[in-house]
């Protein structure tokens, strides 16, 4: 397979992870226009952020079992056509009841892309350069929440969410397009039998990296699902300073997946994600220093440089670690990030609905917490298992 090809598909997995995180994102962006429209509480609102997350955690693991024969660029081309199909939908129903079950359909076509891409691309390249690779394609996700974020709470608060979920659909409908065009025929992972499942589900140390996905996945959206909401009503911004919130957050964002794809091979996948987890830890911690526009952005700037990188480090940790396991530990990993934003975003909801914002970044910093210090176990782990002779390769 030509460079070119490969350099080719890269950018196009690289795109079509923009319209999946601005695609999820979405909610969290026009949750103040959502829960106003539909004449629902914000708590209720941020439901719809759940209900998706649960999905794409079931899918993610399900659907990688299902489709595991099926050639990639089909499949990934395909998946962003349903998340076009799903988003021009959702923009037509007339109430909360009516999108709740729409939007988890929709979600699907994202439990299926993400962990896909990740695994396709990790086959098309040589094993030393399968970190960078993987790190490099989740940088769609850093930039949907540069662009995506911003204009999403733009266009909900000025022009409303039906709006800003179209653009979803006719994004993910070039994404569809674009992949189809650079990706090459022929690339199918390998399948994973019964016996490999049983290996990932049975591994200690690999289901511990998992889980810390999880539990920092609950910290940060703890926070971020209610973040648009809180700008608005604990910090007086106006759509315009939202918009500019969400625009830093997500270029510090970018900045951290780049350093990070540029160093990953170099610095350690596991020294990596121990760092950027705690750079969201320190943003939680000075949270309350946050008390006007400008502070709240100095605040949350570590927080926002570590926020994707740390997906992206955790999904190249896994495919290294076990690189025959690697298509079944990323999808696992992928269903584990949205295992924690359900997490997250439910407790916040239920912290939200009995407290207010103020205790928040309290709840999110003891997931992090919890995230670092099961990290650190599971790498000791997978080092003395290591020198034993019994690690995977």
């Amino acid at each position: 397979m030509s460079a070119d090809r490969v350099a080719a598909t890269r950018w196009a997995l690289l795109y079509g992870n923009f319209t999946i995180g601005c695609g999820v994102m979405v909610t969290a962006g026009t949750l103040n226009d959502l829960a106003r429209a539909l004449q629902v509480s914000v708590p209720v609102a941020g439901q719809l952020i759940s209900v998706a997350a649960v999905v794409m955690a079931i899918g993610a693991p399900a659907l990688a079992a299902l489709v595991a024969g099926f050639d990639r660029r089909r499949l990934l081309a395909c998946a962003l056509i349903w998340f076009a199909i799903g988003h021009a939908l959702s923009a037509l129903m007339p109430g909360y009841a009516a999108l709740l079950p729409v939007r988890a359909l929709t979600m699907l076509a994202a439990a299926v892309f993400t962990p896909q891409a990740a695994a396709a691309i990790s086959v098309m390249v040589p094993p030393e350069q399968r970190g960078r690779a993987i790190t490099f394609v989740f940088l769609g996700w850093s930039v949907s929440s540069v662009l995506g974020m911003p204009l999403h709470a733009y266009i909900g608060e000025a022009h409303g969410w039906r709006y800003a979920f179209a653009l979803v659909a006719l994004l993910s409908a070039a994404g569809a397009v674009w992949v189809w065009r650079a990706m090459p025929d022929g690339v199918r992972p390998q399948a994973l039998s019964r016996a490999h499942w049983r290996e990932v589900f049975t591994h200690p140390a690999l289901l511990a990296i998992v889980a810390v996905t999880a539990l920092g996945g609950a910290g940060q959206f703890t926070v971020f699902a209610y973040i648009a909401p809180f700008f608005r009503q604990a910090l007086g911004a106006s759509a315009g300073e939202v918009s500019l919130m969400f625009l830093w957050f997500g270029a510090i964002g970018v900045a951290g997946n780049v350093v990070v794809s540029r160093t990953i091979d170099r610095i350690g996948t596991a020294r990596a994600v121990t760092w950027l987890l705690g750079a969201i830890a320190l943003s939680l911690l000075l949270w309350p220093l946050g008390r006007t526009l400008v502070w709240m952005a100095l605040v949350m700037t570590p927080w926002a440089f570590g926020c994707f990188a740390s997906n992206s480090a955790q999904q190249a940790r896994l495919g290294l670690a076990a690189p025959v396991l690697a298509p079944a530990l990323i999808a696992l990993n992928s269903s584990a990030m949205y295992v924690g934003q359900a997490l997250g975003a439910s407790s916040g909801g239920v912290m939200v609905a009995e407290f207010g914002f103020g205790p928040l970044h309290w709840v999110a910093l003891a997931w992090m917490v919890a995230a670092i210090g099961l990290s650190r176990w599971a790498q000791r782990r997978l080092l003395v298992q290591s020198a034993s002779g019994s690690g995977h390769g």
